[in-house]
Parts: C-alpha cells; sequence; structure tokens
C-alpha cells in the first residue's frame, strides 16, 4: 500500500510493523511527531506494545535498556541535545551488547539554540559503538527502520537510524507500506540469546578488572580489553549481515539494493560530490547539471556511516579525478568527519601508483543555513574545472562574515 505521509510517520509505521515491544520517549523537536504517533498506535490497541513516558531522554534510553536486557525489543528515539543527553546511556547499550533501535531526527546542537537541520548530532556520537544508518527519503525511513531491527538482533549491536529533521521528518512524500504479515516474514519474534529472568538471577555488566581472569571452578571471564575488542571486531563483521539483512529485504519486498552507498553516474565521473541525507539527493540534480556542460559529474550517497565502508567507498572513488565531500558536520579544530573518514579510505585503498583523487572539503547547512542549488552548482563546478592549489582548505558554502 502506497501513501502519503511525513518521514516522522513513515518511521513509526516502521517500528509499528516490527512489533516493538516497548517505545519509551521524551519529547523534542523535531522528533516529537514521531513519538506521539506510537503512542497514538498503542493507545487505539493497533500495536501491541508498552508505551512509557520518562522525564528525560536520559531515562528513555535508560528504559530501553532494561527492556531490552529482560528480552523485549526496544526503541526510542530523539534529536540534538536530547541525543546528547543520552550520551552514557548511549556508551551503556554499546557495551552491553543490546539491540536496541533509536531514531535520530538530525538537528543543530546549541549552543546557541537551534532547532533546524544539520548533523552535528549524530555526527558527534559515531565513536560509542553504535551502527549508524542514514536515510535519504522517506521509503529509506521506513525500509531502514525494520532493516535496523533485523541487524541489531544478529549482530547484538544498536542502530541508529538517522534521518534529517524537517527536509524529511516533517515533508511529505509517497512512500510504500508493507503488509504486517510479510515483515513478519523477514523480521521474527526476538529471541535472545540471553535475557534476565527473576528465576535465574543474575548480574550483567559488573565491575571488570583489566586483565582476564578465572574463578574457582576454572572458568574464565574475559577483561575489559577483550570485551572491547569484541565489539570492534562486531561491528566490522556487522557490514557482512548487513549486506545479508539486504539481500533478504530484496527478496522479500521486491526494493534495495546496495545497503552501504548510492551511486548516481558514478561509473564514468571524473569528479564526484558525496554526501549524507538529502543533501545527497539536492546534488544529483547538480551533477545533472554539469553533465549538460560536459563535465562527467557524479554523486556518491554514504548510507552506512559507522562501520564505515571504506573499501567499497574507496573502491567507487579510485578511478576519479576529484572528490568534492559536502557536509552539514563539523570535527572542530580539523575538517568535516565524513571527509576524514573518506580521506582515510582513499589512503587505504591507494592502487600500487599511489596516485588518488584530491578531495576537497565544503561545510554548508549548519543550524539549518539554506543550501541553495546555485550555491551547490557553483562549489562542485569549482571543484571540477578550477587547478586545486590548496586541497586541505576548509571551505564553506553560504557563510557570510
Amino acid at each position: 500500500m502506497q501513501i502519503i505521509e511525513s518521514g516522522n510517520v513513515a518511521a513509526a509505521l516502521g517500528v509499528k510493523l516490527s512489533r516493538a515491544q516497548v517505545v519509551a520517549a521524551y519529547p523534542i523537536t523535531p522528533q516529537t511527531p514521531l513519538t506521539e504517533k506510537l503512542s497514538e498506535f498503542i493507545e487505539a490497541e493497533d500495536m501491541e506494545a508498552q508505551y512509557i513516558p520518562v522525564e528525560s531522554e536520559h531515562s528513555a534510553l535508560a528504559v530501553c535498556i532494561a527492556a531490552s536486557s529482560a528480552g523485549a525489543r526496544s526503541f526510542t528515539a530523539t534529536s540534538a541535545n536530547g541525543l546528547l543527553y543520552m550520551h552514557e546511556q548511549i556508551h551503556w547499550a554499546a557495551g552491553a551488547r543490546l539491540p536496541i533501535v533509536m531514531c535520530v531526527v538530525n538537528r543543530g546542537v546549541g549552543a546557541p539554540w537551534t532547532v533546524w537541520n544539520d548533523h552535528q548530532d549524530s555526527m558527534s556520537q559515531r565513536d560509542t559503538g553504535w551502527i549508524q544508518m542514514y536515510a535519504n527519503d522517506h521509503q529509506q525511513i521506513i525500509d531502514s527502520v525494520i532493516k535496523a531491527f533485523c541487524l541489531a538482533e544478529e549482530v547484538m549491536v544498536p542502530v541508529m537510524v538517522c534521518y534529517d529533521g524537517y527536509l524529511l521528518s516533517h515533508t511529505y512524500m509517497p512512500f510504500d507500506v508493507p503488509e504486517t504479515a510479510v515483515v513478519d516474514r523477514f523480521l521474527p519474534p526476538y529471541k535472545p540469546p540471553y535475557a534476565l529472568d527473576p528465576h535465574t538471577p543474575a548480574n550483567l555488566n559488573t565491575v571488570t578488572l583489566p586483565d582476564v581472569r578465572s574463578d574457582i571452578h576454572g572458568n574464565q571471564a574475559h577483561g575489559y580489553m577483550e570485551i572491547r575488542h569484541f565489539l570492534q571486531e562486531d561491528m566490522r563483521s556487522s557490514t557482512q549481515a548487513l549486506a545479508r539483512v539486504e539481500t533478504r529485504f530484496k527478496e522479500i519486498f521486491g526494493r534495495g539494493g546496495n545497503p552501504f552507498i548510492e551511486s548516481y553516474r558514478c561509473d564514468d565521473a571524473e569528479f564526484i560530490a558525496v554526501g549524507i541525507g538529502s543533501l545527497s539527493y539536492h546534488l544529483r540534480d547538480v551533477a545533472d547539471s554539469l553533465r549538460d556542460e560536459g563535465i562527467r559529474a557524479g554523486v556518491l550517497s554514504v548510507n552506512l556511516y559507522r562501520p564505515f565502508p571504506a573499501a567499497i567507498i574507496a573502491k567507487t572513488l579510485r578511478g576519479c579525478r576529484g572528490v568534492a565531500v559536502f557536509e552539514k558536520a563539523l570535527s572542530y579544530g580539523y575538517q568535516g568527519p565524513l571527509c576524514a573518514d573518506i580521506k582515510s579510505a582513499l589512503y587505504q585503498g591507494i592502487d600500487g601508483s599511489g596516485r588518488r583523487p584530491f578531495v576537497l572539503n565544503y561545510i554548508l547547512g549548519l543550524g539549518g543555513r539554506e543550501i541553495t542549488t546555485r550555491d551547490l552548482h557553483d562549489a562542485f563546478r569549482q571543484s571540477c574545472t578550477e587547478v586545486q592549489d590548496n586541497v586541505d582548505e576548509l571551505r564553506w558554502i553560504g557563510l557570510k562574515l
């Protein structure tokens, strides 16, 4: 069934179809309509779940941690400073290996206060041990939520599904809503490998010693460093799990493809623009206009940001002459985080000749600053046609000083 609705409703429908059993949330713009819709589903008994309103985002994720530890499929959502308020619990959920799914409706971080879109919030959490998926449109939002539960429960790592505040959360687009029975076939009931049970009491995540130790029975317990090693290795191998999830999804639903990146006219491109979220679709119009001018331009959208699909990205970019990374986030004192990861991927993936494309970094749209097609066109065209003497210079679009 195809409907026309907002991105927040698309996310809520994905959670409902995934049969989440516990939803805990605290309202924050522009996430609020997502959790409001879930509360409506539950109140109307269209969704069999417990909705737990809490006094803060920190508590929302704490509730999900407790519910997931007891074996319930758990969901929450937030934005911006709400996500930052969760920061301690975000680390805890990953370290405890709990398959929680959280939608992050991307919004700029205060101070100064802003309610508009950029990617500073989720990018600041990229090293917490969560898988991060980014959606470009409403269809990807609902599909990514469903796939996120499947992936999280296979690898026992929590997943953030990120999408642009307002540009996607509040706009209306057509998208397909699958039948419940079909989703049930793709996503079976959650069966945790271990869950708290009052009949078999246990301690979870107690103080862990630095070294491996043995109890009086000779059973070994891993030290803190081994536990972190396992999380790192499972994060890296989750790309293979995501590929399997995507294959099954396409077989059942008839759509999907590459879960890591989305390329547009990149096969013969000399210059490729890289972006995340709705911006990458905006860049497609720019690439088309540059093609009309005789410039072989393409666009690469990064859909999986953590774990970073470095080899796949390097393979796509290696044959071009130049890369322009457009991003709505900044690692203060250095450059955009996506650009830094792109450069790292290219450094690892160079051929024996040592040649690789130049990489330019454009920062734009922070705090919701308007991004015009003309500005994107001018910046991308300049990247393709002018000699790049200083590729390390951070370039700003829309900055008014």
